[in-house]
């Protein structure tokens, strides 16, 4: 009972504990992306030293098998969360992610690097964190947490566009994936130590009322959940389009007049500026508004799509940072709200099962924007590629259209 000097927190604001959670996960996020990002602006660059590595073909698959592994493995580690607890299975699949960097540390040939990427691929925690921090938070505040690993992987994403480069020049790729196997032993620290204590109550549900024949039917009836399959077909066609785009964007900021050392310094005020769009979200949310926040952002990413068609051969800096800065608000949303949805719409027993699913068609986006967009690029131009991402986008919203109302955070 609470004094009366003291007034109980309001429903929108985070507890201790919820805080807590909230920034020890968003931490593991940010280890662990950071750990990824820092390969992408160099991997095929320094891939050139390796055995091998003046195959394109190789080296594209080297890069994207990641992406496949981690998306054939996101639903099963999902499923074992339910069942074993989700802590144990976010340090297991932290180890493997260490031993697959280490792997590709010592590797000498492009094949090496590729079976390195494998073995990170399985350490496929995601859905395994996304459903802790669901699990340790309300619904009236899940947004804002979610938003907060959201935030955490688009800091490092741009922190690895400034670092990338320099490390590269000093340490290469050996010293980027050690680094990546330390960031991850870090992580498990923050599991042990920084995360709170987990309920018991995941494998008495998943063990005791759930026979299989019952866990087989509520896997069906979550792929045939109407408001869950949108946001299954969304987060695919999101991260296909973020791969996708950028195929061709640092293309054509260096055509606009921005040198590869300094993108940074477009891509770093327009994804800080662009967090500013997280506090409409949580004030719409709050007021059962989500639904319709949601296809906005999918018909702003369109539009963004749109704009970088329109800038195909004449690019300028300001236009480009201006629909970058449209990108970000629109993938910060979409990014933070999807996830949260999912945890509430799903059932608890099953939580980490319909986030398994959705983190393994994150990852399959990943994979197929990365290949679709190299060969739309290559093959058909730059324009067509963005008229593609476009027409992707609007199947989203036509898609999305039918979504529910759903109801106020913290009254579902």
């Amino acid at each position: 009972m609470s004094s009366p000097l003291t007034p109980p927190h309001p429903d929108s604001t985070m507890q201790p504990q919820e805080l807590r959670a909230s920034v020890s996960l968003a931490g593991i996020f940010g280890l662990r992306m950071l750990g990824l990002f820092l390969v992408l602006p160099v991997f095929s660059l320094e891939a050139t030293r390796y055995t091998g590595g003046h195959d394109a073909s190789l080296v594209g698959l080297a890069l994207g098998v990641y992406g496949l592994t981690q998306a054939f493995l996101q639903l099963p580690v999902g499923m074992a969360s339910d069942r074993f607890g989700r802590k144990p299975v976010i340090v297991a699949g932290l180890v493997v992610f260490a031993l697959g960097s280490l792997l590709a540390a010592l590797a000498d040939s492009v094949t090496g690097l590729m079976v390195g990427r494998a073995v990170q691929g399985a350490g496929a925690i995601s859905a395994a964190v996304t459903a802790l921090l669901a699990d340790q938070t309300r619904d009236v505040v899940r947004t804002k947490a979610m938003a907060m690993v959201g935030g955490s992987i688009a800091l490092v994403f741009a922190l690895s566009i400034v670092l990338a480069p320099v490390l590269a020049a000093h340490v290469g790729l050996p010293g980027i994936f050690g680094l990546t196997a330390t960031l991850a032993v870090l992580g498990i620290g923050v599991v042990i130590w920084g995360v709170p204590s987990e309920r018991p109550h995941h494998v008495t549900l998943y063990l005791v009322t759930e026979p299989a024949l019952s866990r087989l039917a509520s896997f069906k009836a979550l792929l045939t959940h109407a408001a869950l399959t949108r946001l299954f077909f969304g987060v695919f066609v999101l991260h296909a389009v973020q791969i996708a785009m950028w195929v061709a964007v640092p293309t054509m900021l260096v055509q606009a007049g921005v040198a590869k050392a300094n993108q940074w310094q477009v891509y770093l005020p327009t994804v800080l500026v662009s967090f500013l769009a997280m506090g409409v979200l949580f004030k719409l949310e709050r007021r059962g508004h989500q639904a319709k926040v949601l296809l906005c952002a999918i018909g702003l990413l369109g539009l963004v799509q749109l704009g970088f068609w329109g800038q195909v051969g004449h690019p300028t800096t300001t236009a480009l940072a201006l629909y970058l800065l449209a990108f970000f608000m629109a993938f910060n949303i979409l990014e933070a709200s999807q996830p949260s949805l999912v945890s509430r719409l799903a059932p608890k027993a099953l939580r980490g099962t319909a986030l398994g699913i959705y983190n393994t068609l994150q990852s399959f986006g990943f994979f197929a924007g990365g290949a679709l967009g190299g060969w739309l690029s290559k093959s058909l131009g730059t324009g067509f590629l963005f008229a593609s991402c476009a027409v992707l986008v609007a199947g989203w919203l036509a898609v999305g259209w039918g979504m529910p109302k759903l109801p106020a955070a913290g009254k579902s």
